[in-house]
């Protein structure tokens, strides 16, 4: 009895092994013909894009990235149905499961569906010179959660895409043309109408400002030590800069060379003085003449005091006869 009941556990256990190796064999065999698979369906994607003038830069990575991920997402379902799992309760598990992470990494999952609507929509693509919010530069490279720049001066920035998408974008590379404004201020005492010739001729003269649309001039503001006047024209975008910066150095020195004035901010200031004024500021300008001779003898030797003295007595005496003599007076008349 008891030995029948151990070949009947073996048998269970080998046609257990039996079965769960051929399982096991086969969800590795799955697994790894899928990763295959699903590497060399991405670098198809990668190389079928990678001439494709109609594609994106910035989307062909992406999208080998995304038949990567869903092979892989096929191949591990494969896999957990080969050993007998119900898929349909793992998915429903997964399902809450993301909702549940969806609603704790609310700020991750705006970036991931603002990078796919900069990648759709392209506002922005690699290599243009953009400006979104806070952040300017060229961009470097979009991915799902963030936008790479590279400022003028050679700095990093990693912008999230929540930031650039909800942000007006101002793209400087995507139109062919971009116009510039000369500015530039003359003298009043300057002729205008020759200043506006000079500049218009100016701008034409360079060969980066195109001929369409035609070059203008006009006189901008009445500033307060200047005539402003503007030269405006069009340039391709690849030669703003420089067209810009050529023709702000030529506006200054032509302009002197050929007599007109660049004055610099200045103003005229003219004090009116009263009668009132006169007077309030004689006595003002008399104190510190009395001060400054009366500091003189305490500064002087001890031989000054007896001047004073005798200048205090000479003073008092007439008061003293003053003061007599009102009382000779009344007795005079009393005598009468």
């Amino acid at each position: 009895m008891m030995e029948t009941d151990m070949a009947t556990i073996a048998e269970m256990l080998k046609a257990f092994a039996l079965g769960f190796g051929l399982d096991l064999l086969g969800a590795i065999l799955i697994l790894i013909v899928g990763w295959w698979v699903a590497g060399r369906a991405a670098a198809l994607v990668r190389h079928s894009l990678r001439n494709a003038k109609f594609v994106d830069t910035t989307i062909k990575p992406l999208a080998a990235s995304i038949v990567r991920y869903v092979i892989l997402i096929i191949v591990l379902i494969a896999v957990l149905s080969n050993f007998g799992v119900q898929t349909a309760s793992i998915i429903a598990v997964l399902g809450a499961a993301g909702l549940a992470i969806g609603l704790a990494l609310q700020g991750t999952l705006s970036n991931i569906a603002a990078g796919v609507m900069i990648l759709v929509l392209r506002p922005l693509k690699v290599d243009e010179f953009v400006e979104a919010g806070s952040v300017s530069g060229t961009v470097v490279e979009i991915t799902l959660f963030t936008t790479l720049f590279k400022t003028a001066d050679g700095v990093f920035i990693s912008a999230p895409n929540s930031q650039i998408w909800n942000s007006a974008i101002k793209n400087y590379s995507r139109n062919p043309t971009r116009r510039l404004d000369i500015k530039v201020g003359i003298s009043y005492d300057d002729d205008v109408d020759a200043a506006l010739d000079f500049l218009k001729n100016l701008v034409a003269s360079d060969p980066r400002v195109l001929k369409d649309p035609e070059p203008m001039s006009f006189v901008a503001t009445l500033g307060e030590s200047s005539v402003d006047l503007t030269a405006r024209g069009w340039t391709n975008t690849a030669d703003f800069w420089a067209t810009f910066w050529d023709l702000s150095r030529r506006s200054k020195t032509e302009l002197e060379a050929a007599g007109f004035s660049i004055p610099f901010p200045q103003r005229d200031l003219h004090i009116k003085e009263g009668a009132e004024t006169a007077s309030t500021a004689a006595p003002a300008k008399a104190a510190p003449a009395t001060s400054t001779p009366a500091k003189k003898p305490a500064a002087r030797s001890t031989a000054a005091k007896p001047a004073t003295k005798t200048a205090a007595t000479k003073t008092a005496a007439p008061k003293s006869t003053a003061a007599k003599k009102p009382a000779a007076s009344k007795s005079t008349t009393t005598k009468s």
